[in-house]
Order: C-alpha cells, then structure tokens, then sequence
C-alpha cells in the first residue's frame, strides 16, 4: 500500500505548455481520494509552487529548490531547509558576470535575474495566463551581486542557461572548483514551447542547477516520511531528470517519463508515457487505482 507520492513538475505532470491536465488533475484526486498524500517535488521557488499546488488540490506540503526546502503549505512554514551561503552565492554571481554567461537566483518569494531569457522568459510567458496572486514573481535588476551582498536573502538554488554548449561548459568547469555547493549534471538540452498569438516558439538551451552541499529532492522527502511515519517502501516517486535520479531510486516504486534522461531511466522500475501524453496520470492510475 502506497502512501506517499512525490512527483515533480517540469518535464513531468507540467506539458511542454506548463500546463496540468484536467485528466491528470482528476486522477490525482482519485490517487489522494485513496488515502495516498500527493506532493510537488520541484526546483521552483515557494511562491510559484504554491499556485500550482492548490490548483491541483496538492496543497499540504511540497518541496522546493530541488529539495532545499520542505513546506508546509496550510501552516504557511518552512519544515526544513538548506540554502546555500551567501559567500558562496557571490562567488558564484562573479563568475557567470566575468564570464557573460545568463543566470538567476531562486529566493524563498522570486526569481532574481538580469534579463528576461531562457527559464526566466518561460516563466514571464505562463505568468501571462495567470492573475496577479498566482504569478511567479521575476524581479529583473542590473546589479545583481551587490543586491545579494547588502541583503540577508535565503538563496535556494541558482540557474546557469547559454544555448552554446562550449561556452556553458567552459563556465561550468569554474563553477565546480567552489567547495561546498552541488551542481547538478544535466546531459541534455531544457527544450519547452511558449506560445504567441496563433504561433509557438521552441526555447532551447543547455542548463545546471547549484545549491547547497548534500540538498537532494530525496533529503526533504525523508524529512517528510519520518514526520508522517511512512517508509520508504510505501513512497511513489515521479521525474524525469538527473534532480531527480535519488528520489527514483530510492523510493518503493520510481517512474521516469518517457525521453527522460538515461541515467535516472536506468534507476527506475518503469517508463511512464511522456509529459505530453499524461505520463504521470498513466502511472498513477496503474500503480494506484489499477
């Protein structure tokens, strides 16, 4: 009997449009309706999550910057968290300023950056078809490093993006000689659609996660397990990325979506369809409800 479900969102329940379906939203329901607590497990800030998990009825816990942060949604309460330090954080900035290369910061609130591109412009678009109080907030400023060094803000994770795969590996190689930070190791191209009007623009480009020494999405889970007294074995995880890879393999039962990347494939117990075709609708109606 499984009582824990922990599913993430882009590349996974989110479509290429940043959407969850109405299908995928009333087999959720159906999951939980069966004693079954569904949580996000995202890289997204808090606020943003928070949109997204009452739209889906999710609205107990999720987790946030890549498991940063364990929320507890109705008391409005960090549970559990491991940011990254400020002195990291800065050196961080100073390389992607002397280097030209795009990146944003993930506070507890908003998305800090210097431009609107890459993550940051798929955010802005699907804040478009959403009114003001369920918004991922983007503060875009100039000077981003002496607004980190004058203030004590919670930084959860950064977001390094160039479409040229030697320049983002160039500056990839720098940002691994700083101790005590993880940067995750994503093989493939981020690849979503926005759409325009009548028109749909692909947006492409290579991209890390950094965050704190040892955060895992699978860290805050087990944080969670132990509050609700669930073991492992009676977890459900759903991802599609490297982020992702602990959780699956760890869990009593993980799903990848199909075109996942391979190393978290070849950790799972099975393919789901894709995020465009339901894929975590479909495993959840078979692991559960079937």
């Amino acid at each position: 009997m499984y009582k824990l479900a922990a599913i993430d969102l882009d590349g996974t329940m989110l479509n290429s449009y940043g959407e969850v379906t109405q299908n995928t939203k009333d087999i959720i329901k159906q999951v939980q309706n069966k004693g079954v607590e569904v949580i996000i497990a995202s890289g997204r800030p808090i606020d943003s999550l928070k949109t997204i998990a009452k739209e889906i009825t999710c609205d107990k816990y999720f987790i946030s910057g890549n498991g940063a942060i364990l929320y507890d949604v109705k008391n409005d309460q960090i549970l559990y968290e491991n940011i990254l330090k400020k002195s990291k954080v800065l050196d961080i900035i100073k390389i992607c300023e002397e280097n030209s290369i795009f990146y944003n910061l993930y506070t507890e609130k908003e998305v800090l950056a210097k431009s609107l591109n890459y993550n940051v412009l798929y955010y802005y678009k699907e804040n478009l078809n959403k009114d003001e109080a369920n918004k991922t907030h983007i503060h875009i400023m100039e000077n981003i490093y002496d607004y980190i060094a004058e203030r004590e803000e919670k930084i959860i994770k950064i977001t390094i993006c160039d479409n040229n795969q030697t320049i983002f590996n160039s500056i990839l190689k720098k940002i691994k000689e700083i101790s005590d930070i993880e940067v995750l190791e994503i093989s493939h191209m981020s690849r979503k659609i926005i759409k325009q009007g009548t028109e749909e623009i692909p947006v492409e480009y290579f991209y890390t996660e950094i965050s704190a020494k040892n955060v895992d999405k699978w860290e805050a889970i087990e944080e969670l397990a132990r509050k609700l007294d669930i073991k492992n074995e009676e977890i459900i995880a759903i991802g599609d990325n490297i982020n992702d890879k602990k959780m699956i393999e760890n869990a009593g039962i993980g799903v990848v979506m199909e075109g996942s990347t391979q190393e978290v494939i070849n950790v799972a117990n099975f393919v789901t369809d894709s995020n465009d075709n339901d894929g975590v609708a479909n495993a959840l109606k078979s692991i559960v409800l079937g």
